[in-house]
């Protein structure tokens, strides 16, 4: 199963249509923005086999400069791909989902290539799936707060910051092997 109403939490074992779909959509979105996509990766939760995830493929793609994507967005819109604008600071977000009813399958995140939101999504996802006592330290945080906040995903994403923050940090030591 991909795709959760917007604003709620649920999260389901991971699933290997995720990973398949995500394989697909990134060779879409490479075939669309080949001139500006330097790389694309599936990142999130549902690029981790070993912990649950909300059912929404996250998607990174790097640019060399943010507004290089911006004559793509009628393009991706063709494609059911929807601008939403610069949902973080250093990011700009496209969703794919039934926008009747009101259901996301994906978020497509676009960032600096190599910059720091690019390294952090890929850092962290690779710690993740190097290191499974830390991936379990995250899942338990998400299932706890899942159940807390099944409908505010704000106030869930708010309270994994702290974890992921210490996440992050670890991961860059990780990568940087120090």
């Amino acid at each position: 199963m991909t795709g959760l109403k917007r604003g709620t939490v649920m999260l389901a074992p991971h699933q290997e249509e995720w990973t398949q779909n995500a394989k697909r959509t990134i060779q879409a979105l490479k075939r669309l923005l080949e001139p500006v996509a330097v790389d694309i990766q599936h990142i999130g939760s549902t690029a981790i086999p070993a912990i649950h995830a909300k059912p929404i493929i996250d998607l990174v793609v790097g640019v060399r400069n943010l507004g290089d994507i911006l004559p793509y967005v009628e393009l991706l819109k063709q494609h059911d791909i929807v601008f939403r604008g610069e949902d973080v600071a250093g990011q700009l977000l496209f969703v794919i989902g039934d926008f009747e009813k009101d259901t996301r399958t994906h978020h497509i995140h676009v960032v600096r290539w190599n910059g720091a939101e690019w390294n952090n999504y890929i850092n962290l996802r690779d710690y993740l799936n190097r290191f499974p006592d830390k991936a379990i330290e995250y899942d338990a945080c998400k299932k706890k707060l899942a159940v807390q906040f099944a409908d505010d995903r704000g106030r869930y994403t708010a309270g994994k910051q702290k974890l992921i923050g210490r996440l992050l940090k670890e991961a860059h030591a990780w990568r940087s092997g120090t």
